[in-house]
């Protein structure tokens, strides 16, 4: 008995021993375990602050494509521009102005000939009728261009019929207009038929009438802060992502309208741009050349002019040959209202502009490099981990299933 004692005691060590040495193992390769999660949750963190930093220089990036872009619309407006000798554009602004009235009025037997002939005998009085006090005007009358270009090529892509088209708030106002007998035959001695024959001008034809209130307005948003309300028309866009060279813009906006005509005028609250020239002209797009436009297709969608005579009055109609001189035209704005203050300041920002789109470009690049490193390092991280637990894993299960029969 007293020599199986070493024996006994000897065993009880190893044992012991064993388990030592097992719970050693256990803990070294729950803390292996731990570090290895551990550092992938900092690698993962690592990318997720690289993501974010890339998320935020290119939306600086964007951001500054659009101002430049915008710019370059402003400059190419100017350049574009065939009056010579600005300041003499402006002094003539009022003869413009009211060479439009003299060319509606040359138009005997319409009904905006005797609405202006009546306009400029009664001035004011004359939107005191019943027959005109919900008319707001011609659609000639109602907006301005910065320059003789857009005059002559808006109007001739509108034709003389939209351009002669009278513009009332109401449906009442449009009925007002033209009243019928019993038998459905327009009765000529009331309404506009009525007023021409008393002032000798007997209407001939059909005329074109635009109700404010039953135009489907514009849905979108404004630019902000702009004093002539412009439609935050999203720019056209190639196939690349890149916008079309030579686009100056939207012709919507480039309408100018008067101070008096910029307030709210529909029972809903709609203004003429979102409601009558986004009728007129909905996403119709301005390039400066023919080829600039003709480079564009695959961008249009409503029509394009450029300002040196192309025409496209939807996608894939195409009107060829050379402009023709519409006998109305939209009158020319004083000054222009579209043009930047100061075309060298402009000219100058934009080059800033440039530099510094450039240096978040480079750190665009540096943080896209750091951002692949993390990755990478991520993965042989996760490829270590899932090494390391299917090496451990049969030791785990051992011990898990000894731990069971205890």
């Amino acid at each position: 008995m007293s020599q199986s004692l070493p024996i006994e005691v000897a065993s009880v060590k190893a044992t012991n021993k064993m388990q030592d040495d097992t719970l050693n193992k256990a803990d070294t390769i729950v803390g292996h375990s731990k570090m290895l999660q551990d550092d992938l949750q900092k690698l993962g963190l690592k990318i997720k602050h690289h993501e974010d930093n890339l998320k935020f220089l290119k939306t600086q990036t964007n951001n500054l494509d659009e101002s430049i872009f915008d710019m370059q619309v402003s400059l190419g407006k100017y350049h574009s521009s065939t009056v010579a000798d600005t300041g003499s554009q402006n002094l003539n602004h009022v003869h413009t102005e009211q060479n439009t009235i003299e060319q509606i009025l040359r138009q005997e037997k319409t009904a905006a000939g005797i609405l202006c002939q009546l306009k400029t005998r009664h001035g004011a009085q004359a939107s005191n009728l019943p027959l005109t006090k919900d008319v707001l005007g011609i659609v000639a009358t109602l907006g301005k261009v910065n320059d003789d270009n857009h005059s002559r090529f808006f109007s001739e892509y509108l034709g003389l019929e939209s351009m002669l088209a009278v513009v009332c708030k109401t449906y009442e106002g449009v009925k007002a207009l033209e009243l019928y007998d019993q038998a459905g035959r327009i009765d000529k001695s009331v309404g506009l038929h009525g007023l021409g024959q008393s002032i000798g001008r007997p209407m001939d034809g059909r005329f074109r009438v635009i109700c404010l209130e039953d135009l489907i307005p514009y849905a979108g948003k404004f630019v902000a802060e702009d004093p002539q309300k412009k439609l935050a028309l999203l720019k056209p866009r190639l196939p690349s992502g890149e916008c079309p060279s030579g686009f100056l813009g939207f012709a919507v906006n480039m309408i100018h309208v008067d101070n008096t005509n910029l307030s709210c005028l529909t029972p809903s609250g709609h203004g003429l741009r979102e409601t009558l020239f986004y009728y007129l002209f909905s996403h119709l797009q301005v390039y400066r050349t023919r080829v600039d436009m003709q480079l564009a297709l695959p961008c249009i969608s409503d029509g394009a002019i450029s300002l040196d005579g192309g025409m496209m009055k939807g996608s894939g109609v195409f009107d060829l040959g050379n402009w023709k001189d519409v006998e109305v035209r939209f009158p020319i704005t004083l000054g222009n209202s579209n043009l930047p203050g100061d075309i060298g300041e402009t000219a100058e920002r934009i080059k800033l502009m440039k530099w510094e789109k450039e240096r978040i470009d480079e750190d665009i690049k540096r943080e896209e490099t750091l951002l692949n490193h993390a990755k990478n390092s991520f993965d042989l991280k996760r490829q270590e981990f899932v090494k390391f637990l299917g090496e451990t894993s049969p030791y785990v299960t051992q011990n898990e299933v000894k731990a069971e029969r205890k």
